[in-house]
């Protein structure tokens, strides 16, 4: 049995892998209603006070403790660093001293790879190179992955929003709308509620894409006495078709390699069905592309098998 444990931003996550089945418990960070977001003073706090709960959860679940995963950064570069990540790593520390199982650091966007690969039942693309896509809150990248001997996957940027990144400009759409944050799947119910189709022209540069200025369109469809369902929809199709037109260029530019999409925004129903209609691309559930700690399990299991099943051998 493999532990994950995984504090981002906005989600307290424990998972527990034994090589076939995932069991994992989470809990969202509380923000205030009418706010945009968490000070990191209050993600750490919070996170704090949730985990103990979680790991009583998922303690019935846990004979034996054969490795342990966890988030230690947002992302696998130099810099990448956010202190609501040392909760989850200091959680994982005192459990491998006490259980003596090796522990496994990786990223918070290796973790969105590994569980959404899980969830598509393509853990095997770990020994090929492929494209996946994080897009969610704090990030908006596609990355060029492929097998390394030691990282397990090696994840190269090669594309990414310029500026606002998708869950941004989702969750301050929602706010404007008096939704609660965070805002992804109350503006999706909003968004089906409108019939009307818009032409949207997204800003690119090359495979990078801008996403500043669907917040001032919003704000003056707003104005303009905009109805809040057509102000959804307008959001989300516009950052539907930016991602898609990355996906177009990145296959022109990369080839026709296999597309893996992660991150809470891809969780969308109308930017789910557009880019299926497109691409044929994999899409994790729901709860492995938001955030989670299945994947940091994952990771743990890979490291320490003995057998060829899932190799690397790049």
């Amino acid at each position: 049995m493999y532990l994950g444990f995984d504090t981002s931003n906005y989600t307290t996550s424990v998972a527990a892998f034994d090589g076939e089945n995932v069991i994992q418990f989470k809990k969202l960070l509380k923000v205030k209603k009418g706010e945009k977001g968490l000070r990191q003073s209050d993600a750490v706090f919070q996170h704090t006070v949730n985990m103990p709960e979680l790991v009583n959860k998922i303690k019935p679940f846990v004979d034996t403790i054969d490795g342990i995963g966890v988030s230690s950064r947002p992302r696998n570069v130099d810099g990448s660093y956010m202190p609501c990540f040392l909760v989850g790593l200091n959680t994982a520390n005192v459990i491998c001293a006490f259980s003596k199982a090796p522990l496994h650091k990786i990223s918070h966007q290796t973790n969105h790879i590994l569980a959404a690969l899980y969830s598509v039942k393509r853990l095997n693309l770990i020994n090929e190179r492929f494209i996946a896509f994080h897009i969610s809150g704090g990030t908006t990248e596609a990355l060029l992955v492929a097998p390394d001997k030691e990282k397990l996957i090696k994840a190269e940027f090669i594309a990414h929003s310029t500026d606002l990144k998708a869950g941004q400009a989702v969750d301050r759409a929602g706010v404007m709308l008096g939704l609660d944050f965070p805002c992804g799947a109350a503006l999706d119910s909003l968004s089906l509620k409108s019939e009307t189709n818009f032409k949207i022209h997204p800003a690119m540069n090359g495979c990078n894409c801008s996403l500043s200025g669907v917040e001032n369109m919003a704000l003056k469809m707003k104005a303009d006495g905009a109805s809040p369902p057509d102000i959804a929809k307008f959001v989300i199709s516009y950052i539907s078709l930016s991602i898609e037109k990355m996906t177009e260029r990145i296959i022109e530019k990369y080839g026709d390699l296999p597309l893996v999409y992660a991150g809470g925004v891809m969780s969308n129903t109308i930017i789910k069905n557009n880019i299926k209609n497109r691409f044929n691309a994999y899409f994790a559930e729901s709860v492995f592309s938001c955030d989670n700690a299945a994947g940091d399990a994952i990771y743990a299991y890979l490291k320490d098998r003995n057998d060829s099943t899932y190799s690397i051998t790049g």
